[in-house]
């Protein structure tokens, strides 16, 4: 007896099911219809109309329910091809759309008037497929579950300071609560329209910072009547509020701010609400020119989009069409201006939509004194559904519309969308094997635009620092190719995120596996830094002086020019002094070295030669410098120069001593204080002085062992003490 009762329960759930969705209250008849299916999965009737009920809140559920019921039962409805094209061009499948769409129009006698929606159906399907392939390089973003419902959320109107945004709910005061409960009865009547869902009412939400939004609050009942209400501008440096009531059709009436409340709204004249449907409008800066949609001068009660001036006596005048340009024989809504009124945009049903509603722009045509072509603005501003609303941010960056997509919260979601951006990637280019910088190597990104056009971008490292910097178009992976004298190294993937405005700065250094085979990088006559104004040897440049100073001692035939340079801080004729003097005080701590003069000559270029644009501190920091140049004679090109030998033997002031090897280890002196550890153990210390004139050097071997070398203006002073107790005195006068 359990089968015929379970049987005649699903029934009757089916029949409740099948009177709400007849009624388009798909809302109500979901959960219906998903009870059905948990008792009987293959139900190919409940699976075809629960599809069609999903389409508005889940596309791809819709999808399969649909196919899953065709595949059940081929003929589940008559209708069953035109729904699988309308399931495919919501999910992107145009060229499947078209065929199903065909195949439906094929079913159907020459004079059936649905040929005509079928034909712009399968051109929609053409438009999206032109569209959805030559995307922009635009970021949609949504704003997020505090603002976004399972509801229907649209209409954002922002205040001047983009701090408050007010925008139209389906919800039941911003609730996921269910308008119809699973047995197919709604919470609350009063609440609830003829589809189902919950009368449209306004919100209002702070901003927090960019990206959060503090809980919407419902405003005042004022505002809210008993049937929809749903924002549309705010004018008048925010303290009036244009907004639509569906009294009447559908009307647009305006209340002003009352401290923290609006006023009861009052309609706009009868020049602007008729007795057709009025549905969204848009004030001018000046308040002088009104734009809006009615339905009232229409043949078949489609919108179009009007326009009315004030009058002297201040009220709305005639309202005059916008023309054949923008208006169509399809809905054209939701009329919007730019701050400087050239661009208008708008939302329409027709011109070359990609399906449902999209937002296309047209510009004002000063010299025929009209609006031109109007453009679709594309993917992913548009997609295959309704996108509506389009509204600017205050200072224009960015916009605000209300769109039903993938990824959603439900249905009509209000999204962000930004135009992405230009991002500054900098950084250096080293050696994997040891972290040196690698001057003069060539990186090339290259990436696509969202549309698959090639993007390609380049620098070469400085020759000092080994410092990149190139401006991509951010949003995408980049492959850079790395590469020196011609020859490439290595490429590597490089991803950039999203940048949203021209401000972005992201450093990157590439590691890469390059080593240097041309025999002479041991023996490069780096260059050595100064402070501002001044020409003091700091640390780090004597220590450099010490290392070119081994290289000419190895080298005796190579003579080197040593170059004085400036940054542009201060006058030509005052730089080439300062210039000289830099240049000089190499000059003598090479010869008090012992390099002969006659192997050096010096010279001042001042602030004539920089090697980088004097606009920041770093980049002049880069010119103030002393370089040193191998003299060449004509013809001559670039010795191979022999590394200098590693310094031994008791006089040696890099050289420590250790008697249980009974060899010599250098150690590597750097100005100041420093601590070094051997692989036998032996720890050593060492001290420089700023000018490097002293030089003192303390070891200590595992047993015990242990020596101090004091080197000063030539002279060695060393004493050394061994493991069996022994000691040894050394002190030499190297002049």
């Amino acid at each position: 007896m359990a089968q015929p009762a379970l049987a005649q329960s699903t029934r009757k759930q089916l029949k409740a099911a099948n009177k709400y969705f007849s009624q388009e209250n798909y809302r109500a008849s979901l959960p219906l219809y998903e009870q059905v299916l948990a008792k009987e999965p293959n139900n190919a009737q409940a699976l075809f109309r629960a599809g069609i009920a999903y389409m508005s809140f889940d596309k791809e559920k819709a999808s399969d329910y649909i196919y899953k019921a065709q595949r059940l039962k081929k003929n589940v409805s008559k209708d069953v091809e035109y729904w699988l094209g309308r399931v495919d061009h919501l999910n992107y499948n145009f060229d499947e759309a078209i065929s199903h769409f065909q195949a439906y129009n094929a079913t159907l006698k020459s004079k059936d008037t649905r040929k005509k929606e079928l034909a712009q159906l399968i051109q929609h399907s053409k438009n999206a497929k032109v569209q959805f392939n030559s995307p922009k390089d635009i970021f949609v973003k949504n704003l997020g579950p505090t603002i976004n419902t399972q509801w229907s959320e649209h209409s954002p109107v922002i205040s001047n300071d983009d701090k408050v945004l007010l925008f139209t709910s389906r919800s039941d005061n911003m609730s996921n609560a269910p308008a119809v409960n699973p047995d197919g009865k709604v919470n609350d009547k009063n609440k609830i329209a003829a589809d189902g869902q919950y009368y449209e009412n306004i919100y209002e939400a702070k901003r927090i910072d960019d990206e959060n939004w503090e809980k919407p609050r419902s405003l005042s009942g004022v505002l809210n009547g008993k049937g929809h209400d749903a924002s549309i501008q705010v004018f008048d440096n925010d303290t009036k509020l244009l907004m639509y009531r569906n009294d009447e059709n559908g009307d647009i009436l305006y209340s002003e701010k009352s401290g923290t409340d609006w006023t009861e709204p009052k309609k706009l004249n009868k020049n602007i609400n008729t007795s057709g449907f009025e549905s969204d409008a848009y004030i001018t800066p000046d308040g002088l020119t009104i734009y809006f949609s009615t339905s009232k001068y229409s043949e078949d009660n489609t919108l179009d989009i009007y326009t009315s001036t004030r009058q002297p006596g201040g009220d709305w005048g005639p309202a005059k069409t916008l023309g054949n340009a923008v208006n169509t024989v399809y809905d054209d809504d939701s009329p919007y201006l730019s701050k400087d009124g050239k661009t208008l945009y708008f939302s329409s049903r027709g011109h070359n939509t990609m399906g449902g509603y999209d937002i296309f722009k047209s510009d004002w045509d000063s010299v025929g004194r009209k609006w031109g072509r109007p453009e679709n603005m594309g993917y992913p501003i548009n997609t295959p559904d309704d996108d509506t609303y389009y509204r600017l941010s205050p200072d224009g960056s960015y916009a605000y519309l209300s769109s039903y997509r993938i990824g959603g919260y439900g249905e009509k979601d209000i999204y962000t969308i930004n135009y992405i951006k230009n991002a500054i990637i900098r950084g250096r280019v080293l050696s994997m094997k040891d972290s040196t910088v690698i001057p003069g190597v060539q990186l090339v990104f290259s990436g696509t635009q969202a549309d698959k056009t090639a993007l390609s971008y380049n620098d070469v490292t400085k020759p000092v620092t080994g410092d990149y910097q190139v401006s991509v178009l951010s949003g995408r992976t980049y492959q850079v190719a790395v590469s020196k004298d011609g020859k490439n190294i290595e490429t590597q993937e490089f991803p950039v995120p999203i940048s949203t405005n021209d401000s972005t700065t992201i450093t990157k250094d590439f590691y890469v596996p390059y080593v240097d085979t041309s025999g002479t990088n041991f023996a490069q006559l780096k260059p050595i830094y100064f402070d501002t104004d001044k020409y003091k040897l700091r640390p780090e440049s004597i220590t450099e002086l010490n290392r070119i100073s081994e290289v000419l001692k190895a080298n005796p035939g190579i003579n080197i020019s040593i170059e004085g340079n400036c940054d542009s801080r201060n006058t030509d004729e005052y730089n080439i002094v300062l210039g000289q003097n830099r240049a000089d005080v190499a000059y003598n701590y090479l010869k008090k070295s012992g390099i002969a003069e006659t192997r050096m000559v010096t010279v001042s270029y001042g602030e004539r030669r920089p090697v980088a644009a004097n606009d920041s501190p770093e980049n002049m920091q880069l010119n103030r410098r002393t370089d040193f140049r191998v003299i060449l004679k004509e013809g001559e090109t670039m010795p191979n120069m022999t590394a200098p030998a590693p310094t031994s033997g008791a006089n040696s002031t890099n050289s420590t001593n250790s008697s249980t090897t009974g060899t010599r280890t250098t150690v590597p002196l750097q100005p100041g204080k420093s601590k070094a550890k051997l692989p036998d153990g032996t720890k050593v210390k060492t001290k420089v002085d700023e000018d490097s004139d002293k030089v003192k050097v303390k070891t200590k071997g595992p047993n015990d062992e242990k020596s101090k070398t004091v080197t000063k203006d030539g002279t060695i002073d060393s004493k050394a003490k061994d493991a069996d107790g022994s000691k040894t005195k050394v002190k030499t006068d190297n002049d």
